[in-house]
């Protein structure tokens, strides 16, 4: 077997171009980053400890307000 030459890399590459179009490669290049980045995002987040939740905390309700006198 034999490396491609440099000819045979550019039919390759005028054929992917028509196949698909420039505008297509391109969406889906952006596609491609944008997952690249989601899954860096989600190993980051795996890496932080997740935040304990005390259970014996609890939220506590607004104090009601005094009633006004009409004097």
């Amino acid at each position: 077997m034999h490396a491609p030459g440099i000819w045979g890399i550019l039919i390759v590459a005028v054929v992917v171009v028509l196949l698909f179009g420039r505008g297509k490669i391109a969406g889906l290049m952006g596609e491609v980053a944008s997952g690249i980045k989601s899954f860096q995002k989600g190993m980051r987040d795996e890496d932080k400890p997740a935040p304990q939740i005390n259970a014996s905390a609890t939220t506590a309700e607004p104090a009601a307000q005094p009633e006004k006198k009409d004097a």
